[in-house]
């Protein structure tokens, strides 16, 4: 049934020209912008030189490229780094998270604390999409993008048991990793490249945009 409805909206799969431009196109163009701006190497570079402001202002001009967060989010995300200790503490928490050389279930929670400890003005930084977006964008083989509500609309139609709490945490996020890592051998026969055709796939199940 899942597949079926994917393939009614996409034919021809994740090689589809409308998937290509609805759906994996601008995530693609994002993550490369990421890998321009931002690879090891220059956040590296800029760390050490203490351009923490440079970071935080790069990473936000990429993810404003795309939809992924809803717009409160992607102001209360400028507004955490706003300051000089927002910067520094997200363009270090940012490394740790992509780069680090911790257990991946550490670096995740780290991360989680760095957020949630940002500035805030009116809403809090700290949500499930600006959890997961950066590592989606800068390492997209590895990491998925979490929107709760559609993700839990795609497991339902997947009957997949789906261990959601609303604050971020390693057991849901570890949770959909084996979600998206059943998804991609479900369908190996289609040829989905990374986390980004899997996350396109769940979006199409859950997403009343394709209701």
């Amino acid at each position: 049934m899942c597949r079926r409805k994917f393939l009614r909206v996409f034919p021809k799969g994740f090689k589809d020209s409308k998937y290509i431009a609805w759906e994996r196109g601008y995530k693609w163009d994002a993550h490369l912008r990421w890998e321009e701006l931002l690879n090891k190497k220059v956040l590296t570079q800029l760390i050490t030189a203490g351009e923490f402001e440079e970071v935080a202002r790069r990473a936000t001009q990429v993810e404003s490229r795309t939809n992924l967060l809803f717009s409160f989010e992607k102001m209360a995300l400028r507004d955490g780094v706003r300051s000089p200790e927002g910067a520094r503490s997200f363009a270090l928490g940012l490394q740790a998270w992509i780069h680090g050389k911790r257990r991946t279930e550490e670096r995740f929670g780290r991360f989680t604390e760095m957020l949630d400890a940002l500035p805030r003005r009116q809403t809090r930084v700290l949500t499930w999409p600006s959890q997961t977006v950066f590592g989606f964008i800068a390492l997209p083989q590895e990491h998925i993008f979490l929107k709760p509500q559609v993700t839990k609309a795609a497991a339902l139609a997947y009957r997949f048991p789906f261990a959601y709490r609303s604050r971020p945490n390693w057991n849901t996020y570890s949770n959909v990793l084996e979600f998206a890592e059943l998804v991609r051998e479900d369908l190996a026969d289609l040829g989905p490249r990374d986390m980004i055709d899997i996350r396109s796939f769940l979006w199409v199940l859950g997403s009343s945009e394709y209701a």
